[in-house]
């Protein structure tokens, strides 16, 4: 039996949160589109781990030595509790006290999917379609599922009798005794396709790829898992299929940072600009804006676009604002001409200056979007 715990890099007292954010960590790791084809066991594996891990009835029966993805194993289990004494031995020792279950059915509900996909800012925005490539299990077009080459059902297992389990004696330190196994012959089916699909080996399915086309909503968060009902794997024997997860990152863009519903930008003008006011188009995810720059515009002023940022995820038809963040561009070599200038300017307005202001904070106390997530994670 698999040791869950190790497979997720978790302690055995790991929190629900832990286990989650373990199983995130180890799913893009092995996830086949991103570390090959040759990690799908070992990605099937993390994702059989968390199944049992982040189920606290699985969870429980795992820690009593009993794994629930193992159906001849968790047969019988109670997970409410012990039960009688009846109830254990027909746990361990199945038919000799009463207890077992019928045959394993060769139909089987399909496993979840995880995948992933990355998406640019303006789809974010305004949402939209991405197609994501899946590694996963599909019903065998040779057989249909069915899981045989000439269409008949299964027969009977002649070992078993169709019961999918046989008896035997076992040794044991207080003598011996009679128990039951899953029926080797049948694996527990109780019976056996005696000729079995080429192209599936019995199974009902095959190994494909597929791309699935995500639809992405208006003011997705990035981080964001998007769940996909009857897209993951198809089960054995051509069972239903089980649910594809996918997890939605947002791309860097190189002219907006995203805060909640508001996008911000930082824009650099002249210092006359911001001394005499000025016009200016920038650009939008709705094309190209006029700024108004106010007369007297100091450094890490803000103007907003209203309107112009994120649609609001809930309600996408409301959009927060477009932020943009002034920085003034003070000159650093002037000529002989622009020197003078400066000069006249210095003495018309700064002529009675005779002291400067000094204080343990900033005067403008108004602080930059950076300035206030620092100060958020200190």
């Amino acid at each position: 039996m698999a040791d869950y715990y190790e497979v997720l890099g978790v302690d055995r007292s790991a929190s629900e949160d832990e286990i989650k954010k373990a199983y995130r960590k180890m799913s893009r790791k092995y996830h086949p589109d991103i570390a090959g084809p040759q990690y799908e066991d070992k990605f099937k594996e993390v994702n059989s781990a968390y199944e049992v891990l982040s189920d606290p009835d699985k969870r429980r029966m795992f820690d009593q030595g009993i794994d629930p993805n193992d159906p001849n194993a968790a047969a019988g289990f109670d997970a409410s509790g012990f039960g009688d004494m009846g109830d254990i031995f027909g746990q361990f020792f199945g038919n000799a006290f009463g207890g077992g279950s019928g045959p394993t059915p060769r139909t089987q509900p399909g496993r979840d999917a995880l995948s992933s996909v990355g998406i640019d800012l303006r789809t974010a925005v305004f949402g939209g379609t991405e197609q994501v490539k899946v590694n996963t299990f599909g019903v065998c077009p040779k057989c249909g599922g069915s899981g045989t080459a000439d269409g008949k059902q299964p027969v009977t297992c002649p070992d078993c009798h169709g019961a999918g389990k046989r008896q035997k004696v076992v040794r044991t330190m207080l003598g011996q005794m009679m128990t039951t196994a899953p029926c080797e012959r049948c694996e527990g089916h109780g019976t056996i396709i005696d000729n079995p699909c080429a192209q599936c080996q019995g199974h009902g399915r095959v190994s494909i790829t597929r791309t699935i086309g995500v639809a992405i909503p208006a003011g997705i968060a990035d981080g964001t898992r998007i769940r996909l009902q009857n897209q993951g794997e198809v089960g054995e024997g051509g069972g239903p299929a089980g649910d594809l997860y996918v997890d939605v990152h947002i791309k860097h863009d190189r002219q907006f940072t995203r805060e909640g519903d508001d996008l911000h930008c930082w824009i650099q003008i002249p210092m006359s600009w911001a001394v005499l006011g000025h016009e200016l188009d920038i650009n939008t995810f709705d094309g190209d804006k006029t700024l108004t720059v106010p007369q007297g515009c100091q450094p890490e002023d803000t103007i907003s676009l209203k309107g112009l940022g994120v649609a609001k995820l809930r309600k996408p038809e409301e959009r927060g604002d477009l932020v943009a963040h002034i920085t003034v561009q003070i000159p650093t070599k002037l000529n002989e001409r622009e020197t003078e200038l400066i000069s006249q300017f210095s003495q018309l307005h700064d002529a009675n200056a005779k002291s400067v202001g000094q204080t343990s904070k900033p005067a403008n106390s108004r602080k930059g979007f950076f300035s206030k997530l620092k100060d958020a994670l200190s």
